[in-house]
This record gives C-alpha cells, sequence and structure tokens, in this order.
C-alpha cells in the first residue's frame, strides 16, 4: 500500500482528492494538510510514500515542502499540483526535486497516476507538458545544441560515462563534465534519465541504447 500526504489550502479541492485516491486500492491517505507547516509536521510524524501538494499555500509554496523533504529523503515521491501550470513553473518543480507535475485542470487520474510513478520513480520527473515546455525554452528550435554537445549527447544516450565520453571525444574529463551540464540546463534536465527522454520527444534523438557498464561510469 503507497501512503499519501495530501496537501491543500482549498478545503472542497482537498476532500474531493483525497476521495478520488482512497478509491484507489493500492493509494491510501494517511494525512492531509493545509499549510506547509502542517505538511511537514505530518512528513515528519508518518513518512508518507507519497507527498501531493498545492504549489500556492498560505505560508510558502509547495516547492518549500518539496526542498525540505528532499533535503531528508531521496525515496520519498513528491507531486506539484497548480492552477498556474506554465513553463517557469514546471521547470522549478523540476529543479527542486519533484517527482511530478499536475495541473489542477488536469483529470483526477492523472494525479492518480503521477501519484503512483512519483511512488516507484521518486527522482524521476513527469510532466504531461514538459516537452512543449523545454521545446519553448530552447527558443522552439531544437538546434540550440551546439555541435559538440549533440556529440555529446549521442554518446550518453549509448550509455558512456564521463571518463568515456571524454576519451572517445579527444577532451578532458572537466571538458566532457561541461558539455553534459550545458545539455542537462537546455533540455531542462537534472539527470542522464530526464535529458534522454527529453531528447527524444522533441526530435533530438531517434532511440537510446542501453547502458555499456564499461564505459558508463
Amino acid at each position: 500500500m503507497t501512503t499519501v500526504l495530501l496537501v491543500d489550502d482549498h478545503e472542497l479541492i482537498r476532500s474531493g482528492l483525497a476521495a478520488v485516491i482512497d478509491l484507489e486500492p493500492d493509494l491510501e491517505i494517511v494525512a492531509t494538510a493545509a499549510t506547509v507547516a502542517e505538511a511537514l509536521a505530518s512528513f515528519t510524524d508518518l513518512l508518507p510514500d507519497v507527498v501531493i501538494a498545492d504549489l500556492q499555500l498560505p505560508d510558502g509554496t509547495g516547492l518549500d515542502i518539496v526542498r525540505a523533504v528532499r533535503r531528508t529523503s531521496a525515496s520519498t515521491g513528491l507531486v506539484v499540483l497548480t492552477m498556474h501550470s506554465g513553463d517557469d513553473q514546471i521547470f522549478a518543480a523540476m529543479e527542486a526535486g519533484a517527482s511530478g507535475f499536475v495541473g489542477k485542470d488536469a483529470p483526477a487520474q492523472e494525479v492518480v497516476r503521477t501519484a503512483r510513478h512519483a511512488a516507484v520513480s521518486p527522482r524521476s520527473f513527469v510532466c504531461s507538458g514538459l516537452a512543449q515546455a523545454v521545446v519553448r525554452r530552447a527558443g522552439g528550435s531544437a538546434t540550440r545544441l551546439s555541435d559538440r554537445e549533440h556529440d555529446v549527447l549521442l554518446l550518453l544516450a549509448d550509455g558512456l560515462g564521463t571518463a568515456a565520453i571524454a576519451e572517445r571525444l579527444f577532451m578532458s574529463e572537466s571538458t566532457a563534465k561541461s558539455h553534459i551540464g550545458h545539455i542537462y540546463q537546455k533540455l531542462g534536465a537534472s539527470n542522464r534519465a530526464q535529458a534522454l527522454v527529453t531528447a527524444m520527444r522533441i526530435g533530438l534523438l531517434s532511440s537510446v541504447r542501453p547502458p555499456d557498464p564499461a564505459g558508463a561510469r
């Protein structure tokens, strides 16, 4: 059973979403909260598997909850809900360490699906509008990566680690790390998996090969 802490300052939304989640046989609401302070106290007491938090709260934001929980737990699923699902909010949630981002105009079942994802893959970010947001951030052009960065991206997709990429492209390891960091930044990603998924969604990659244990480090 996946335990869930639900945080929203609107009682109608909180109770309605709680009712939907409680109908799922694998999910259980163990507590609800209306503020950041209440949420963090409940999290400390109950250690739920997943926290679903509204972005705007009376004493802060859902991102405050995400950052606070992520500092102490890498395994907790963290889902951000919001009425305002703009690009800035999507990237802010991802950078804070959220597992998923859902607009309040989405069907309730999307919240359920995102909660399940968050429980299984808490450090892998999902959002239905992420690919479009990345394209908009890149100015609508998939060619924003430099030629060298694209070379590095292809080797990341082949499963190579930093040292192997540096050796393959005849550059220093620090230069390879710099290129990888720029790729992550441009694709709005915080790790290799997110970068590759986003690159495939916007057409920079056609496929991703299984990692090479000898090359990945």
